[in-house]
């Protein structure tokens, strides 16, 4: 399975959207595997983080965030669940599951409702060590249309994380850059 050919089936690979959603990935697939050199005795899948890292935001083309270059009709919250659908509809379960938790520090089921999030009621959490591993990873880059990407220090995403959820996103971010940092 090649990551590359499957985005290429949705994105146009001379296109500047390509161009940043690959740069990103890339950024994220290296973060993540420093991640995971770091926790060996978890026996990280390396193979799966290097195919999830890369297809993780292949929903981002569905949603309405001209900022990207993408004129979808679906607010940008939910290119966790369409890429999750994308990747269901080829068979790749497990890196569709990656798609739809890896936004934030995950969401809870009660999170989504209580925040009026236009989710699907159920929980949105990374549970495997790779799940987390590229969620944590992905926190570090953000997309832009005019500098492609733009690294974002731990101070940046952890006052990103409080402003969305409280101390709790960023108290989970916390215990992940303690054990992958």
């Amino acid at each position: 399975m090649d990551p590359v050919d499957i985005i290429s089936n949705y994105y146009d690979p001379g296109s500047k959207l390509f161009h940043i959603l690959m740069q990103h990935n890339e950024h994220v697939l290296q973060k993540a595997l420093d991640a995971a050199s770091k926790v060996p005795h978890l026996e990280p899948d390396l193979i799966f983080i290097k195919e999830a890292a890369l297809l993780h935001d292949i929903g981002i083309f569905k949603t309405d965030a001209p900022n990207l270059g993408c004129f979808g009709k679906h607010p940008y919250i939910l290119h966790g669940d369409l890429g999750r659908m994308i990747l269901e509809d080829i068979g790749l379960l497990p890196h569709a599951l990656v798609c739809d938790r890896h936004m934030g520090v995950g969401m809870s089921k009660e999170e989504i409702a209580k925040n009026g999030l236009p989710l699907p009621a159920r929980d949105m959490i990374p549970l495997s060590i790779e799940e987390q591993i590229i969620s944590y990873a992905d926190k570090f880059f953000t997309k832009n249309w005019e500098h492609i990407v733009i690294k974002n220090s731990v101070d940046k995403i952890i006052n990103q994380l409080e402003s969305y959820g409280g101390t709790g996103y960023s108290d989970k971010f916390k215990l992940w850059l303690e054990i992958f940092g």
